[in-house]
């Protein structure tokens, strides 16, 4: 076996190590807690979905790479729930050393390829990372509300915190963010499941 492959076989299996990586969000119907892997591929599915709302015109594909790699580095750095402002404060020194090493175990040019994407998800100025981010977010908020909110209640999140990440929703799709985002989030503040 040459190199090359030799290399991207092991980054292959590398990924697998995202499937350990939990998250603070349930599967729906308040199941157990989701994996890195099982919200990256049930966003990039969803980004297909739900493409015709995206703001401006995306390369599809382009967005989906995106939602499949946008947490591999969590296999070095671990998740930072959204709402957790002290991890937060470490997470991109975590993510940017997690980057280079995981992407690095790639070709060259594979690498430089993943990683600039990843760059390019992290940087929201294109259409299709912002588009990527509103799948980000909106795939929590629906399993919370299928949870009837209470991951939300279990942390004590605000309506401040949640509007302040969900307001970058809009720059990927407004329509999500007032159809299906802001209702949810106005009725789990009146159920009391997010902090007013």
């Amino acid at each position: 076996m040459d190199d090359r492959l030799s290399r991207q076989l092991a980054f292959a299996l590398e990924l697998d190590k995202e499937k350990n990586v939990l998250r603070q969000t349930h599967l729906s119907g308040q199941g157990r807690r989701e994996n890195d892997a099982e919200h990256a591929w049930h966003m990039a599915t969803m980004s297909y979905l739900l493409r015709e709302y995206a703001n401006e015109e995306v390369d599809i594909a382009r967005v989906m790479l995106m939602c499949l790699i946008h947490d591999v580095v969590e296999i070095d750095a671990g998740d930072t729930y959204a709402y957790d402002d002290e991890g937060r404060q470490t997470q991109a020194e975590r993510e940017e050393a997690a980057k280079r090493r995981i992407f690095g175990m790639l070709p060259e040019d594979q690498a430089a390829e993943l990683m600039a994407l990843f760059e390019e998800f992290e940087a929201y100025e294109t259409p299709e990372s912002r588009f990527a981010h509103a799948m980000d977010n909106l795939q929590p908020v629906l399993l919370n509300t299928s949870n009837g909110g209470a991951d939300w209640a279990a942390h004590g999140v605000s309506a401040e915190q949640v509007y302040g990440r969900q307001r970058k929703t809009e720059l990927g799709s407004k329509r999500l963010f007032d159809e299906v985002i802001d209702p949810a989030i106005r009725e789990h503040i009146e159920r009391g499941t997010i902090r007013p």
